[in-house]
């Protein structure tokens, strides 16, 4: 696939609470299978009649919806973990304390995420969607433009909706019905600078 050109292009990736906390401790992140989401040629193709404010509110939407996804996954790594029982982690750490840091076996935190940063060296996706972008690396903290998060008044329309997001992928229309209750929550902006004290209050 083409390389997007070597200008900065703002994406968006999908998130979960867990991997901002890793975002902050570890000064940046990479995306899940380095896929992100942005306005690209395919998206402008796809919504003609719609400005760039328009086209950046349905990428943003795109990784919104991959964030349910993420935290389906968060969800059942932390449910085989409970099936094991008292298993200790692998590398030793009290599992209490991975509790507190977010680690992938903890229970998620049902509110989604998205991080828009400025970055170079895409490559376009339309095979797998319009908006998919995937990203050359890890994206480092000077480059996020701002966090968007959930707040707490959505986590129960988010909990419902990340049991459905596999349906509504295979079409159930009563599972876009649910999905469409979570989405109707607007998420919170937040600077960079301010995500450690977010993380802080949750």
């Amino acid at each position: 696939m083409p390389a997007s050109d070597q200008g900065k292009l703002r994406v968006y990736v999908p998130a979960t609470i867990a991997m901002l906390r890793e975002l902050v401790a570890q000064r940046e992140i990479r995306a899940v299978n380095d896929t992100a989401f942005a306005v690209t040629p395919a998206l402008r193709e796809a919504y003609a009649s719609g400005d760039d404010e328009e086209l950046a509110e349905v990428a943003m939407g795109e990784a919104a919806r991959a964030s349910l996804r993420l935290l389906a996954e968060e969800r059942e790594s932390a449910l085989l973990h409970a099936d094991d029982g008292d298993a200790e982690p692998e590398d030793g750490t009290d599992p209490d304390a991975a509790e507190d840091t977010g680690s992938s076996y903890s229970a998620p935190v049902y509110r989604r995420a998205v991080i828009a940063a400025d970055v170079t060296g895409t490559t376009l996706r339309p095979d797998l969607d319009d908006a998919v972008v995937r990203l050359s690396g890890p994206i480092t903290y000077k480059r996020i433009a701002s966090v968007h998060v959930d707040l707490a008044e959505a986590e129960p329309q988010v909990a419902k909706a990340v049991d459905v997001v596999d349906a509504a992928d295979l079409g159930d229309p009563d599972a876009e019905f649910v999905l469409g209750d979570a989405e109707d929550h607007q998420l919170a902006w937040y600077a960079a600078q301010e995500l450690p004290f977010l993380l802080d209050l949750l």
